[in-house]
């Protein structure tokens, strides 16, 4: 019996989606799933009179796969992967190579490696990103793990993956072993940026008094081809707010209950960020949004009990339109230089080593995030790679500084409106902190410190100087106010 180049466990949506695509590119594919019957169904359906071995027990499906066997996971994270992980190594040799596929928890990842690296297997953490469509017409793909592993499958997940416009294939090796799926996560993170941006503009736009065909209208203008917003989140945004309440004339949007679920790939961004003193605020504010959306009970209550009136917009309709137009690209270039600052300090954290134009590269297609504004944003770091920050590249630097008071001006237009924009606020904050020499908000809270818990604090050189003083070695030096003696003498602290 002819052998297969590939297997996949997990017969949900994304690992049958992934099968086809595997099969549509000329490779045969041996597929297993925990419930045999969910085999049966794909091979006698979807799958049947093509080169797909529908297998029914785990042995058998080892057997049907050429060697070195190549073995992608597509079942739910945590505890599934490891089952799996400890039924499949009895039965393979050494140099057999497991891919996990699913949204794994990078550090699981990084465990999982480290342990069947020590076996003498080879092991991938691979984020997959574009849903059910990107499995199986191209996704964007990002492999994590031993270069000599990655190298095993590079052919097959070229073939696989999506095409940017000029071709190139949307995968490439990420870094060491949790690596790809770090990056997975993240792209996850400023997805949720993303999805809460557009969210709190069509809010807007509703509190103005749009119904859902002009707000449609306005997210299709948006996607034009020239667009600096062109992308598919506001592709799918224009086209579902399309759809109707099957069997009336009221709008499918008008009647979905206002509760985000979430599955916990934005929270370990958010995380993540935390552990490494990164600032992600934008994503961060979309995770909280989404909280807040689940307590239905609680926001029904206190809109009974605080009243929050809606004054009249004033401003004519096509220029808040031009003004939350400017105001969105501007909040989505501060999440995005969120998201690549995580990356950036991850990179140095964890070592792997990350190439943040590749990066953006391969989310220009597939991918839930891909949009024409990767393009730029891989330039971008093609043309310097050392970028201290993704908003200190010229084709951002100058417009923002020409229009940050644009997104300004439309945040004080959507609390008039009574629509809270915690994703827009931040990332306007974002910049204003991220771009000011001296924040004397940090300053006062360094004094606070100081005074109830003796904390210590720096010193800048003066108000012409903000530069933190430092010894002739490049110490920074640290000083201390006796806060409880009549002068208050200061000293240095030596540690």
């Amino acid at each position: 019996m002819e052998k297969a180049d590939i297997g996949v466990i997990g017969m949900e949506v994304m690992g049958k989606s992934l099968a086809l695509n595997m099969e549509s590119k000329g490779y045969a594919v041996a597929v297993y799933n925990r419930t045999g019957a969910k085999t049966k169904v794909f091979v006698e359906g979807p799958a049947k009179e093509k080169k797909i071995i529908g297998t029914y027990d785990l042995k058998d499906f080892v057997a049907s796969l050429e060697s070195p066997r190549k073995i992608m996971l597509m079942v739910k994270v945590g505890e599934p992967v490891d089952n799996f992980i400890n039924q499949l190594v009895p039965l393979l040799e050494k140099e057999d190579l497991i891919i996990d596929g699913g949204n794994s928890y990078f550090k699981d990842t990084i465990r999982r490696n480290n342990e069947l690296t020590q076996k003498g297997f080879l092991f991938i953490g691979t984020g997959v990103s574009g849903g059910e469509e990107g499995a199986l017409k191209g996704p964007s793909m990002m492999p994590g793990g031993q270069k000599e592993a990655y190298s095993l499958v590079e052919k097959i997940f070229k073939d696989i993956s999506g095409k940017a416009d000029d071709g190139e294939p949307c995968v490439t090796y990420i870094g060491p072993d949790g690596a790809g799926h770090f990056v997975k996560m993240t792209h996850n993170g400023i997805e949720y940026g993303d999805m809460q941006l557009i969210g709190e503009i069509a809010w807007f736009f509703k509190n103005l008094g749009m119904g859902s065909e002009e707000i449609a209208d306005i997210m299709a203008e948006w996607n034009g081809e020239n667009d600096v917003l062109r992308s598919y989140l506001i592709e799918i945004t224009a086209e579902s707010a399309r759809e109707k309440h099957k069997g009336t004339d009221e709008y499918l949007v008008d009647r979905v209950a206002d509760i985000t679920r979430m599955k916990g790939t934005g929270t370990w961004t958010v995380q993540s960020a935390l552990e490494l003193l990164v600032p992600i605020p934008t994503i961060a504010a979309a995770v909280f949004s989404r909280e807040m959306s689940q307590d239905k009970d609680l926001r029904l209550k206190m809109s009974e009990i605080v009243t929050l009136k809606k004054p009249a917009s004033k401003e004519k309709k096509s220029e808040l339109v031009e003004l939350a137009h400017d105001a969105l690209y501007i909040a989505k270039i501060s999440s995005y230089a969120q998201g690549m600052a995580l990356l950036k300090s991850a990179s140095k954290e964890y070592k792997f080593n990350l190439n943040l134009g590749e990066i953006a590269k391969i989310w220009r297609a597939g991918c839930i995030i891909r949009a024409q504004f990767l393009d730029d944003i891989t330039r971008s770091y093609e043309e310097n790679a050392d970028l201290p920050n993704l908003l200190a590249a010229p084709k951002f630097s100058e417009f923002v500084s020409k229009n940050l008071e644009r997104l300004g001006l439309f945040i004080q237009m959507a609390h008039q409106a009574r629509v809270p924009g915690l994703a827009m606020d931040s990332a306007y904050d974002y910049i204003v902190q991220l771009c000011s020499p001296v924040m004397f908000s940090a300053q006062v809270a360094a004094l606070q410190r100081d005074y109830f818990g003796a904390h210590g604090y720096f010193k800048i050189g003066g108000p012409d100087d903000p530069r933190i003083i430092t010894t002739g070695e490049g110490k920074i030096r640290e000083f201390h106010t006796e806060w409880m003696s009549d002068d208050r003498p200061e000293k240095e602290i030596t540690r």
